[in-house]
This record gives C-alpha cells, structure tokens and sequence, in this order.
C-alpha cells in the first residue's frame, strides 16, 4: 500500500487542474447536478495492478461521497476483462476524473508489469532486479511503488539515498581513489559506498580503494564474468547499462547479486485499462 502523502495529493490536484482547466463542458451540459450513476475499471489485458489508492484519490478529490468496491489488490494479478474495481457515486465527479484517474493506474500497472517479468525471467538466479533514478519528474515515489509491487527493489530514493560514483564524478576529481578518500573525509556515518565502473581496471582500483558496491556499467558479458571472477564476492556487484529482456538472463547467469534496469520506469507502456459506466 502506497500511503498518500501530502505531495500525492499535490500531484493529483495538479493533474486534475491541468485537464479540467475551467470546467468539464460536455460533462456539466449533458449530466444533471444530481445523477448518480455505478462504474467499473476493467483490466484489457494481463496485468500486474498498481495505484489503487491513488485512482481512489483522484475521486475522492473531486468528491468525498464516491464508493469503492475494490475487487483486486496493488500487487495482484489481474486477467484481461476482469474488473479491478467499482465506483458508485456523483455521475459528474465520475466522468471528471476518469481520465486523470486512469492515466494514473496505466502508467503504474504498466511499470508493475514490465518489471514482473524481468523478475520471472531471473527466477532462479541470485540477481535481483532494481530500478534506477530514471522516473517521470515528480512520479519518483510512485513509480518505485509501482516497481516494488511487480516484484523487483528499488536502488537509491535520491541523491540523498546513498553514495554513488559515478564516472563524471571520477572524471571530474581524477580518479576512483580520490572520489572514494574524499567521500570517506566528508560524509559521516554508516554509508555504503558504491561506484560505477566501465572496465576491470577500474574494478581493481574500486576494490583496492574501499568500494562496498560495484556497479559494472555497459560491460559485455565476458567482463562481467571476469569482474565477478576477480570481486570474488568481496562486495555486492550491480550490472547496468542497456539491459533489456533479451539480455537479462546472461547477466543474471554471471553472478552478480543485482541488474539495474532503467527500462523500468523509463520505457514501460501503459496497460490497457478502461472504465466503463453501468
């Protein structure tokens, strides 16, 4: 369950804002004032089902008094043509935010989906599969939800979640030790320290150096092979870069412990899903 925080309701209001401007016209022309009318939100193909709570929110935002008969669940399976809820309630409020509502629950199902079957594929195998920071402006916490509801784990919440070093930090200070000596210096506390590399020079160094985690970025699946060879379980190793669905599972077949796939919230498409009045 996604708790609805007060950017939530920010972002939906906004969004509702945004598509109403001055008011639903053909809605308010053609629905009398105290129409009240039963809808209900079908699944048009095989779903992993996420944003619930938020499609609930979106209603209530326009009006407290909608009633919901949820049928399914954020994490639940959903089988093209099946209902995932009803609403009943205030025709207008109905039609108003179905749009915005659906838009909402098509994206999040969609991230859902597409990151269940990078899971499915990888079952098995040690790695697990995690998003990056490559969300929707201002979906960041939504999407990450909508990963975790399909199965996979999400890396860093933000700049403030973890050390990461990545190669124009590198490129910028010098070097791989330098990046780590001075993140050692200047950051107090229990942090993990992880850094990007492209080769495995600079999985030697990142080792040598005191690197906790290592990402092995864009490498071929030969190098990826060595790097974890020479890790040797040292620390946890992250592959990333460019791995799709055809590429997944020779990653996972090396022996890192995680795959980052930005695909994830970058390139997953929206889910078919309807609403459809009684």
């Amino acid at each position: 369950m996604l708790p609805i925080l007060p950017s939530i309701k920010y972002f939906i209001e906004t969004a509702l804002t945004e598509d109403i401007q001055t008011g639903d016209i053909t809605t308010n022309a053609i629905i009398t004032e105290n129409s009240q009318s039963i809808a209900k939100v079908i699944a048009g193909e095989n779903i992993i089902l996420c944003g619930i709570d938020i499609l609930k929110e979106v209603f209530h935002s326009l009006n407290q008094s909608i009633e919901f008969q949820e049928i399914y669940r954020d994490g639940n399976k959903v089988s093209c043509g099946e209902g995932i809820i009803e609403l009943s309630g205030d025709t207008r409020s109905l039609l108003i935010g179905e749009r915005v509502g659906l838009n909402i629950l098509q994206r999040l199902s969609g991230i859902a989906t597409l990151t269940a079957k990078y899971v499915e594929l990888t079952e098995g195998y040690k790695a697990e599969i995690i998003d990056t920071r490559k969300t929707t402006p201002l979906w960041m916490g939504m999407e990450r939800y909508a990963v975790r509801c399909g199965g996979g784990k999400n890396h860093r919440s933000g700049l403030s979640g973890g050390v990461l070093i990545k190669d124009n930090h590198i490129k910028a200070v010098g070097s791989i030790r330098k990046a780590i000596k001075r993140i050692k210096k200047n950051i107090a506390g229990m942090v993990k320290i992880e850094v990007e590399v492209g080769n495995l020079k600079g999985v030697g160094e990142a080792l040598d150096s005191g690197a906790e985690v290592i990402m092995l970025d864009n490498m071929s699946i030969p190098e990826i092979k060595e790097a974890v060879k020479l890790i040797n379980g040292r620390v946890v190793v992250e592959a990333s870069g460019g791995i799709d669905m055809e590429s997944v599972v020779e990653v996972a077949k090396t022996g890192v412990d995680c795959i980052s796939v930005g695909a994830l919230t970058h390139s997953a498409p929206a889910v078919d899903i309807s609403m459809e009045m009684g």
